[in-house]
């Protein structure tokens, strides 16, 4: 069985690191990056100033579950959210903030891959449904932002990671593993729907 070994990538995510990677490899990330939902996506399109400089950052699509214990901030679950709802926003805040990551869930369509071609960005794909196991990859809440206004699950929050682990979805040429494993599919099915012995009981 082929083992996948990862390729490591490490706040701030320069266009060196992030263009040498390629969809469908796997990546361990490790440093800083930004929670961002539906609110936050919408005031920086619509030209909200950044709490934070988000060039050569990462936006992870996620609401957090965060507790206050002994004066400090805990993330209890951490697992990413639907992406494909922020894709309207993202070719804008790609390019006018220089983001070189995104961190999500689901497949995205042809404005993302053209938006990560244009600006030097890669679109990870995170596990669904291991919101408590990827928790663990965070070390640390740095900072949270737009809490007041946003409420805290839509709010910017500023983790640390260590070896969260991802795949590379869609890389900095635009293309798309996603695409890739439809269009896949898609022949398969044809090839069994064009195939006599379907009719076979």
């Amino acid at each position: 069985m082929a083992v996948l070994t990862p390729r490591r990538l490490n706040y701030p995510f320069t266009p060196e690191q992030v263009g040498g990677l390629r969809a469908g490899q796997f990546v361990l990330v490790s440093g800083v990056v930004y929670t961002a939902r539906d609110r936050l996506h919408k005031f920086l399109f619509e030209g909200g100033k950044s709490p934070a400089d988000l060039k050569n950052g990462a936006l992870y699509h996620c609401g957090p579950v965060v507790v206050r214990k002994d004066g400090h901030w805990q993330v209890r679950a951490a697992g990413p959210t639907t992406s494909l709802r922020e894709e309207p926003y993202l070719p804008r805040i790609i390019k006018d903030h220089g983001v070189r990551v995104v961190i999500g869930k689901g497949s995205m369509g042809k404005v993302t891959e053209e938006a990560c071609a244009a600006g030097g960005c890669v679109y990870l794909h995170a596990v669904g449904g291991a919101a408590q196991v990827l928790a663990d990859k965070v070390v640390a809440v740095q900072n949270v932002f737009l809490g007041k206004e946003f409420g805290l699950t839509e709010a910017m929050w500023v983790l640390e990671l260590k070896d969260f682990p991802a795949i590379v979805a869609i890389d900095t040429h635009g293309r798309s593993l996603l695409r890739r494993v439809q269009n896949g599919s898609q022949r398969a099915l044809r090839k069994l729907m064009d195939a006599p012995e379907r009719f076979v009981p």
